[in-house]
């Protein structure tokens, strides 16, 4: 077995082998193409720009940073976990940055150091959720506050620029001869890198495994807190990476950077037909999530929608995208709880009858 914890194909469990297989017309996905659909088409409407060439520039631009962190919150999530400290993450790592450009470091060093400490953050919060044995939910929500409060005692009230013009063109220019911005094409090259890893190989099917059954997983070999951990690194890491993207794109650093992002990455998630109980998803759902997310933020722009009425839509994306897929699940442990609950008073009933 790897020192990562994970195992040959023929050793891992075989409802995690066959949750991890690569489906390409799975039913939710092919709601989603309905959903992205049905978005472009009241984009088209509210706006006569909508399906110009040049609004998909807007349009991707729009969630580059945020399609990255739902990369590896993909990974998170399929294990039964979750991570809600990740906008957190890209306020204060794009900070640092700043901090360190502005004290003379140059300006890739300063990049490097900001995706350095996403790395940290994200293995602290890992080692609390699986060396510290704290659930995730309460250790993410702690660190986003946290991790925002040192944010804000770095940088109270300033708002740092002044980075190097070709690198915050990358923002506002796109890719030469394309209409895309360089941060989906970032988000473009590691979703084909992470669905490779989590549809076909070995470790992959070890995070199906564990999001299907943590303690079969255990005793199946695998190593479920190092692969755990090691997902809470990764996806510092690409917060670190989506910090420097988002403060290159708007040419500044400042605190507040990336607040209530981690709702719109839940949402790409949730929506892309990732189970919240864990052991089932896809990269090309999540993919396709992101499509919708991002024409939808443009459409409601478009339309005149305020902010926050948009994060109102948002929201209702991100209930119907617990429910909707997981309403099987859902009605089994209903049922489950139900048959529980009977056999209990039977069983009451029958002590009192004797």
């Amino acid at each position: 077995m790897s020192d990562l914890g994970f195992q040959p194909q023929d050793e891992v469990p075989s409802e995690a082998r066959a949750r991890s297989g690569l489906r390409p017309f799975l039913r939710w996905e092919i709601l989603l193409f309905v959903l992205l659909g049905g978005t472009i088409a009241f984009g088209a409407a509210v706006s006569p720009y909508f399906l110009e060439s040049t609004n998909l520039f807007f349009i991707c631009s729009n969630v580059g940073e945020v399609a990255i962190m739902a990369l590896p919150l993909t990974l998170i999530v399929v294990t039964g976990e979750i991570d809600l400290s990740v906008g957190s993450m890209l306020g204060l790592t794009g900070v640092l940055m700043a901090e360190l450009f502005k004290h003379g470091w140059p300006i890739w060093p300063a990049m490097l150091a900001a995706v350095v400490l996403g790395i940290v953050l994200g293995a602290f919060n890992g080692f609390l959720v699986t060396r510290i044995g704290l659930p995730s939910l309460a250790v993410t929500i702690g660190t986003l506050t946290l991790y925002r409060g040192i944010a804000q005692g770095i940088l109270p009230t300033d708002t740092i620029g002044g980075f190097p013009t070709y690198l915050t063109n990358i923002g506002v220019v796109p890719i030469p001869g394309t209409h895309f911005p360089y941060s989906i094409a970032f988000f473009a090259v590691l979703a084909i890198v992470f669905a490779v890893v989590l549809h076909a190989t070995p470790l992959g099917r070890a995070i199906f495994a564990i999001g299907a059954g943590q303690e079969a997983a255990f005793f199946a070999g695998i190593r479920v807190k190092r692969v755990k951990f090691w997902l809470y690194v990764l996806s510092g890491m690409m917060c670190g990476l989506a910090g420097v993207l988002w403060s290159l794109r708007f040419a500044s650093a400042r605190y507040d950077s990336g607040t209530g992002q981690e709702l719109f990455v839940v949402t790409i998630v949730l929506l892309g037909g990732v189970s919240i109980f864990g052991g089932r998803g896809t990269i090309a759902g999540v993919v396709v999530a992101v499509a919708v997310l991002g024409c939808l933020q443009t459409a409601l722009t478009a339309d005149l929608i305020p902010a926050q009425d948009q994060n109102i839509v948002v929201g209702a994306l991100l209930v119907a995208s617990v429910i909707v897929p997981n309403a099987g699940e859902l009605y089994r442990r209903g049922r489950a709880r139900l048959r529980s609950a009977g056999a209990r008073r039977h069983a009451a009933a029958v002590q009192t009858d004797d």
